[in-house]
């Protein structure tokens, strides 16, 4: 097949084009620097060498962050170099330039390859970038005012289960996230990063959005939080500006908009304002352990305030569950407080080393937090009755028989009995307001619901940009590229705190948050789910790459964490938790439809080689059997695009559902070969994905092409997915492509038969090699590229060089005279062969017009010859073409045969419109068809008959190729055979979409490769498109069910 002469890898450590050790360019790095070259390189090993010794440079990404990247020599350019010096010195640099394209050639536009456009940004280590902000987000609102209402309601007993089983939620999916975290070099976006660096762009990109808007929406909800706090403060002091909804939103607005003004003034300010907040909420907390100690006055005990008794704490033991509550409802009202946990690592970007801070800061922040709620709860419960009136009236001065709901109150001096008839104001199951009267100053408890509100907001404004940014910049959905923009020292995503701003306004001002507030909980607990779900996935798939440094995970664990997500989705709000699977199930679709171009080896991919594997594995314990025989096809395509018809009518054959490979053979020194066939496979692959054609491109560089092809042939495919039909084009040009390429194509054919191939050879009037037209364009491409390479580089120079050092690639007039050779048009009568020949080789990928397919079926070959056309028939651009059939039959037998051939259809379930019986093939062929054959074979013919024996004899010896005379007698009737089809294909099939014919046989060193090349030739000439098939004489129909 035609070679691929473009796409050739070049190596930029090294030019192997040179005799002379190679020499290489100076080494600049991106902040002005450069490394000086060495003449030689003294290894460890005491010798000159090429080779490397082991270095983290050759393993970062294209444009890393952290490191400049190097190349190492590749293995080929080690073998080469070494044949060519002996002696001398070998010059390398240390590191050298990229090119800016990842490892595969293609360009890595992502988070690992983002270059930082300034220097000395701010980065935070584990307390503060990762213990404070998840300690502020899990400290909420929850601690000071509902709290207290959860434990009056379940009781501390089944309360602290509530605590527990909500902080063994948290911890597992913190130990999943370490892992994660662990295992390679974490960067910006939190848990989109994670996600997406797991389980793929599907995955990770319909979580992003969810995530990053909850986030948006948490910033409303917590400021909202506060605002109402406000409000109430005004409602006290008779300060109300409106009414109490419009006062909460104008408090709301004027709140994130200070919020956003830190948040934007940059992360060391943000980082600032959350210490200052942290300092607030701890003293609230501390002032709620004093309020506890300090004796209470009369006043707080008819409020059901007394100091630490133990059978108030007995009491408060058991659940008492009010208006309808639950232990489910009671949970899922408390959750939503644990969800602070990513607040860390959604700012892994800023991090000074994400991988030690985020499991560090993580797990001792959930350790805190969990060990603080107890503490309070407990305190709370051992102080403070479920049921006060509050009235100093109840006080009891005689002693009385205590009995009823309210016996420890009775028995410290208080009749609270009245609130078993009617509901009470105060107590822990009545008021959210008890830790600012348990507290010993009030107002503090006040500071500190701000500060859990505030920090929890600022919290959130900050993490929903930078995830948005990260999943921006990954370029997933393309319409939201526009805010992977960073700006600043930080890179800070200036457009996305302004989205989250007008998302944060809207809901201030219009949502409803109370019907909210359940689907942003199911948001993030979904994140969580996935976190959780990516390091089961990433540890069941087994792939060497998954080597986390953190080793306190396991992978069921982990499985039982992402269940213990959904299952608590469903308790918080069942409908929430449908509404987000189908939100992200959509997302999920459309990214998939929309195929992102990124590749971050994730565990998708791992599983899906496994389990490839072990269905491999599987399918080659069963034998085969006819019924599930279906074609897999090795098509001589020659590269990708060389064969657009071959191509496309194997395509058809297999579609989705059998193996297609598309093959090429190099011919010529191996070196060069080997260096145009790697330089292709990329990139030949490539063009089949983008084009949707379903077919695995294989090459190989064999000295000779029928070696080649024997190599394919003997060695494609793995177990039962290995291919059975052969398919190749039509040598048109035999007549003058020499002996020899006319003995390697018939030589691929016998081969073909020998391996047990059915073997299908199309034909085309046209022809079907575009290579040169596809070898045009690609020139052009080049020219232009370069010249707009060139431009640039004029530009930003000035118009000067770019180095002392650095040639330029081409210069102008190359280029210039590069692009008038290649861009020249041809001459007419050329382009209009092209035009014809493009035209022709695109037949098969358009819909077929109504017609049929005509299938001569003359030969039984297993049935290869008419399960082809009938997979044909079933694929939508064939559905309009009908099948006829043609059998050669016996004079005076028509009618019969024709049954014959009809109840054997039957038996097949294959429908036809048509049998016809031709029962006129032996008729000898007409005068003028027979000396067209004559005239085709007349240069290859020995003419040995009239020549004595010693002449004839030396003939043959000579010239063994020829045919001879005694073969032309030996094989007349079945050449006669070929013309006589011929006319036969005229008269009945002329206007048909395609042909199948079966094909004839050639018995090795019985008929020479010029007269089977003329049956062929003289078969399929002037006939629409054809097909030549033939089976290996297997069995590929049955009527057996």
């Amino acid at each position: 097949m035609e070679r691929l002469n473009e796409g050739e890898h070049v190596n930029s450590a090294y030019d192997c084009t040179l005799d002379e050790p190679p020499v290489y360019d100076e080494a600049n790095f991106s902040n002005g620097e450069h490394r000086t070259v060495r003449p030689s390189v003294i290894s460890a090993f005491g010798h000159d060498t090429l080779d490397r010794l082991p270095s983290i440079d050759f393993y970062r990404n294209a444009g890393s962050v952290s490191g400049h990247r190097a190349v190492r020599p590749s293995l080929q350019e080690l073998h080469d170099v070494f044949q060519k010096v002996s002696n001398g010195t070998i010059s390398v640099p240390d590191t050298v330039e990229d090119d800016e394209e990842g490892s595969d050639g293609t360009p890595s536009d992502d988070l690992e390859s983002a270059v930082p456009t300034e220097k000395g940004g701010i980065k935070f280590g584990w307390i503060r970038g990762v213990l404070i902000r998840c300690m502020l987000n899990i400290w909420g609102v929850m601690l000071f005012i509902r709290l207290s209402w959860i434990f009056g309601n379940s009781g501390w007993g089944l309360g602290i289960v509530v605590i527990i089983l909500s902080c063994v939620v948290t911890t597992i999916t913190c130990l999943s996230m370490s892992a994660i975290c662990t295992n390679g070099v974490v960067r910006g976006g939190g848990a989109y990063y994670l996600i997406s660096r797991s389980l793929g762009p599907e995955f990770g990109g319909s979580i992003g959005i969810i995530f990053a808007f909850a986030n948006a929406v948490a910033v409303s909800m917590y400021v909202v939080g506060f605002a109402e706090t406000v409000v109430d403060l005004l409602k006290e002091n008779d300060a109300i500006m409106v009414d109490t909804i419009n006062d909460i939103r104008i408090v709301g607005c004027i709140t994130v908009v200070l919020l956003l003004a830190i948040s934007v003034a940059g992360m060391e300010w943000e980082a600032k304002a959350q210490i200052l907040l942290l300092v607030i909420l701890l003293a609230a907390i501390v002032n709620v352990f004093v309020g506890t100690v300090i004796p209470a006055t009369i006043e707080q005990k008819s409020k059901g305030i007394f100091n630490y008794q133990s059978n108030i704490f007995l009491e408060n033991f058991p659940p008492d569950f009010r208006e309808g509550e639950s232990f489910f409802s009671v949970f899922a009202i408390f959750f939503p407080a644990a969800t602070g946990i990513l607040a860390g690592a959604n700012i892994s970007g800023d991090l000074r080393d994400p991988q030690a801070a985020i499991p560090k800061g993580t797990l001792l922040a959930i350790l805190i937090t969990g060990i603080t709620y107890v503490g309070v709860a407990l305190s709370v419960s051992a102080t403070v009755v479920r049921d006060a009136t509050g009235n100093i009236t109840d006080y009891i001065n005689s002693s009385i028989t205590c009995n009823g709901s309210s016996i420890a109150a009775c028995e410290l001096g208080f009749d609270f009995s009245s609130c078993a008839k009617e509901k009470c104001e105060f107590g822990l199951a009545n008021t959210n307001q008890v830790m600012t009267m348990v507290s010993g100053w009030g107002p503090l408890i006040i500071a500190g619901t701000f500060s859990a509100t505030l920090s929890s907001a600022l919290a959130s404004l900050v993490s929903a940009p930078k995830v948005f940014q990260a999943l921006c910049k990954d370029n997933i959905y393309k319409i939201l590229h526009v805010f992977a923009k960073g700006y600043g020292k930080n890179n800070e995503p200036i457009r996305g705190y302004i989205l989250t701003f007008f998302i944060s306004v809207a809901f201030i001002l219009v949502g409803n948050l109370n019907t909210i507030a359940p689907i942003i909980s199911n948001f993030f607990l979904a994140s969580y789910a996935l976190i959780n779900f990516s390091c089961f996935h990433a540890s069941y798939a087994k792939s060497p790459g998954w080597r986390p440094a953190y080793k306190y995970y396991n992978m069921w664990l982990s499985l039982l964490g992402a269940v213990l997500c959904c299952v608590v989705m469903f308790v918080i709000n069942w409908w929430a938790a449908l509404l987000t699977y189908a939100i992200e199930i959509l997302l999920y679709i459309y990214v998939t439809v929309k195929k992102p171009d990124v590749n971050w080896g994730s565990s998708t991919q791992a599983v899906t080689f496994v389990s490839a594997v072990s269905n491999t594995l599987s399918l080659s314990g069963v034998e085969d059997h006819v019924k599930n025989f279906r074609p897999q096809i090795l098509a001589l395509t020659g590269s990708a695009r060389a064969r657009p018809a071959l191509l496309d009518l194997a395509h058809s054959f297999s579609k989705n559902y059998g193996l297609c490979l598309t093959c090429e053979v190099f011919v010529g020194p191996r070196s060069e070969a080997l260096e145009e066939m790697n330089a292709g496979m990329e990139k030949n692959q490539l063009w089949l994905r983008k084009t949707k054609r379903k077919a695995f491109y294989s090459a190989v560089a064999c000295d000779s092409f029928r070696q080649g092809t024997e190599s394919l042939l003997q060695a494609s495919g793995l177990g039962r997915l290995k291919p059975n039909t052969l398919m190749m084009g039509f040598q048109r040009n035999w007549r003058t492509a020499g002996t020899e390429s006319v003995q390697s194509y018939v030589g691929i054919l016998h081969d073909a038969f020998d391996f047990e191939y059915g073997t299908v050879i199309l034909r085309i009037n046209e022809g079907l090699d575009v290579s040169h037209i596809v070898e045009a364009e690609e020139d052009m491409l080049k020219a232009a590229k370069e010249q707009q390479a060139l431009d640039r580089e004029m530009m930003s120079n000035g118009g000067k060089a770019r180095g002392l050092f650095r040639k330029p690639k081409k210069s102008s007039q190359q280029v210039l005279a590069t692009r008038v050779s290649v861009c020249s048009p041809p001459p007419p009568q050329v382009a209009k062969m092209n035009e014809r020949l493009l035209e022709a080789s695109s037949q098969f990928k358009k819909k077929q017009p109504k017609g049929t397919i005509d299938v001569w079926w003359l030969f039984d070959d297993g049935g290869l010859a008419l399960l082809l056309p009938y997979i044909l028939t079933t694929r939508k651009k064939w559905k309009d073409s009908r099948l006829r059939i043609f059998i050669a039959g016996q004079p005076g037998r028509t009618e019969q045969d024709k049954q014959e051939m009809k109840s054997l259809l039957h038996n097949f379930r294959i429908k036809c419109t048509d049998i016809n019986v031709i029962d006129d093939i032996h008729v000898q062929p007409s005068s003028n068809s027979f000396k067209k054959l004559e005239d085709m074979i007349e240069p290859f013919c020995l003419h040995e008959g009239s020549k004595d024996t010693a002449q004839a004899e030396a003939m043959r010896k000579e010239q063994p190729w020829k045919i001879t005379d005694e073969e032309l007698s030996t094989f007349e009737e079945k050449t006669n055979l070929q013309v006589r089809l011929n006319e036969l294909l005229q008269e009945n099939s002329k206007s048909a979409n395609l042909i199948i014919v079966s094909m004839p046989i050639a018995r090795k060193e019985s008929v020479s490769d010029y007269l089977y090349m003329a049956w062929l030739d003289t078969l399929t000439k002037d006939l629409p498109p054809t097909l030549l098939i033939r089976g290996n004489h297997k069995s590929v129909l049955t009527f057996y069910s």
